[in-house]
């Protein structure tokens, strides 16, 4: 496969960030976009809509879908679902990339913020998944893609947000499960995650704003990265927790300084990339501070 003309998609959280920067890639190939996210309402802090979203697409060539959705709501998911596949005549490729962040300790951290993140996160992915996959078993190359990071159990990404990483990880035990349960049925799916960190409004507004801004990669690389997944064939490809620059490196991308913010800052590893992932060769990453420091300095 080699162009996403015609292919319909899914996306959890495609208002902003990540999440509209995959519906734009897809977009200029022709694909049909859903977008499903919460926000109808510009927010004073996030850019975006649902509506803004979809004539993005649409002016980069896509057809859009915009449906207001709450993940969390069993009954808005559905529906939504239902409402696109009435829309474009069935469901290809299911992003699951709607995420709620707190870089909080256990005693910071109210119950409240809890269920956020594990109702989207976790419980948001596996419901979401649940109800694309019918669709998905009719399609011709379906995929599955959490944005969510590999599973590396060490102590340090748990020590200082516990709940967080609970919640990451859940989604990433959803590709573990999923792509065994759906192997047979040639239905792929898999995790992608970024070397370094993106320059989104969660980094912008949460993790270390402007500085830390600077130091990032722009969405684009992991719209990029993720339009290679969708494009590899489905019964070939699943099970695989990516790192974006590694999967555009193995298709033949040498280049990755367009997609740094600012040249003349260094780029700041991302959360949850293990100590032994070796970056793409001329491609130098800082070591991101520990959330512990994070959380003293912001």
């Amino acid at each position: 496969m080699t162009s996403l003309k015609g292919k319909t998609l899914f996306v959890s959280g495609g208002s902003r960030g990540i999440g509209l920067a995959i519906a734009l890639r897809a977009a200029r190939d022709g694909a049909n976009v859903a977008i499903a996210a919460k926000t109808a309402e510009p927010h004073p802090k996030l850019k975006g809509t649902i509506y803004t979203a979809a004539d993005e697409v649409r002016a980069a060539g896509g057809k859009a879908l915009p449906v207001l959705c709450d993940i969390r709501d069993e009954a808005q998911v559905i529906a939504a679902i239902e409402k696109t596949v009435a829309e474009f005549g069935g469901i290809d490729i299911c992003v699951n990339n709607a995420s709620a962040i707190s870089l909080t300790n256990s005693q910071m951290t109210d119950m409240k913020r809890f269920d956020l993140m594990m109702g989207i996160n976790t419980r948001g992915t596996f419901l979401v998944s649940k109800y694309c996959i019918p669709h998905l078993k009719k399609a011709a190359n379906p995929h599955i893609l959490m944005l969510s990071p590999p599973l590396d159990m060490k102590t340090k990404w748990f020590e200082h947000s516990t709940a967080y990483t609970m919640a990451k990880f859940g989604m990433s035990m959803c590709v573990l499960g999923l792509s065994g349960e759906l192997r047979s049925a040639g239905v792929a799916v898999n995790a992608l995650w970024p070397r370094t960190t993106i320059a989104t409004a969660a980094v912008g507004n949460l993790l270390g704003g402007d500085a830390m801004m600077r130091a990032s990669r722009t969405p684009e690389i992991m719209g990029d990265a993720a339009y290679v997944i969708f494009t590899k064939p489905s019964r070939e490809f699943t099970g695989q927790f990516c790192i974006d620059d590694k999967v555009l490196h193995a298709s033949g991308v040498r280049d990755f300084e367009p997609y740094r913010v600012d040249k003349s800052v260094p780029l700041m590893s991302d959360f949850f990339v293990p100590d032994d992932d070796v970056p793409p060769p001329g491609v130098t990453v800082q070591a991101l501070p520990s959330v512990g420091a994070a959380q003293k300095s912001g």
